[in-house]
């Protein structure tokens, strides 16, 4: 068996996220509070919906939950990956990254993209339906948008500027897409408009230490294994403006033997989508840990 763990990104979160973990990991979720400047864990554990929703909260808690499970699990695995945010808890389970170096990076990167969005509001839209190559043409032909997360063969999530996102919504349904509905965001991301924040990153990450990894990482900015230190920092950076390769990084790991993927942080979303990346026919285990 080749296990594999992954690790969700933004929109995962809910209310009492993490709250069970409080006990065993008081010390480590008391230092995450400390380095962020604020009580993140009561937000996380007592906060609505609502709360959780804004950038700067929402990225270190997920990083936090996921990372605080991984480091419960009894066994170490032998390929990771994470999708968008979910790559830098990635990064700390797999010893390429500190825990409280890829806290800061995790703040300092939901900052980024906040103001981004502040500055340039844009848009996000869901396609679903319609194969790859279709929305790669149409998004070639609208200046402003682009594929920005291949998630699963026939859901593929596009964004940039509105009008270009709405203008790409319909020429999307005229070809086929069974739906092409913008997302509840108001921001851009993986695509040009998140240059500022790749520039404001750059630096820190420039200046943190990172670590070969213990085991493969499957980067979303092409879907292949990393475990070169150099080569990991660039794409980190690359992925605020590139687009989520998840399908392909998906698809490498089963090709490289993956046979046990585990889930770890709020919700179940990646568990559906390595099922429909796999196929009915894989022989595969998919599990989830909250």
């Amino acid at each position: 068996m080749s296990l594999a763990y992954i690790f969700p990104g933004q929109g995962s979160q809910a209310p009492g996220m993490a709250l069970e973990l409080y006990p065993s990991c008081k010390e480590q979720m008391e230092r995450a509070n400390e380095i962020l400047g604020f009580r993140l864990t009561d937000i996380m554990f007592e906060g609505e919906a609502e709360d959780l929703k804004a950038t700067r909260v929402t990225q270190p808690a997920i990083f936090l939950h996921s990372v605080l499970l991984a480091q419960s699990q009894a066994q170490a695995p032998d390929m990771v990956a994470g999708h968008s945010l979910g790559e830098f808890s990635a990064l700390v389970a797999a010893g390429a990254l500190s825990f409280e170096d890829g806290l800061r990076l995790v703040a300092l990167r939901a900052q980024a993209m906040h103001e981004c969005c502040e500055r340039q509001p844009g848009a996000m839209a869901a396609v679903i339906n319609l194969p790859d190559a279709t929305i790669e043409e149409i998004c070639a032909g609208i200046p402003g948008v682009v594929p920005a997360n291949y998630n699963a063969p026939g859901q593929v999530v596009i964004s940039g500027e509105e009008a270009a996102v709405e203008e790409a919504c319909a020429q999307l349904k005229a070809a086929g897409a069974k739906r092409a509905l913008k997302l509840p965001v108001h921001g851009a991301f993986h695509s040009p408009l998140m240059e500022p924040a790749r520039e404001q990153l750059a630096a820190a990450i420039e200046a943190t230490p990172f670590q070969a990894p213990r085991c493969p990482i499957y980067q979303n900015v092409d879907g292949l294994p990393a475990t070169d230190p150099a080569l990991i920092k660039a794409h980190l950076l690359q992925q605020l403006t590139s687009p989520v390769r998840w399908t392909q990084s998906i698809g490498n790991m089963l090709s490289d033997g993956a046979t046990h993927f585990v889930e770890l942080g709020p919700g179940t979303v990646l568990q559906g989508l390595v099922k429909r990346i796999a196929g009915a026919e894989a022989q595969i285990e998919i599990e989830g840990k909250q």
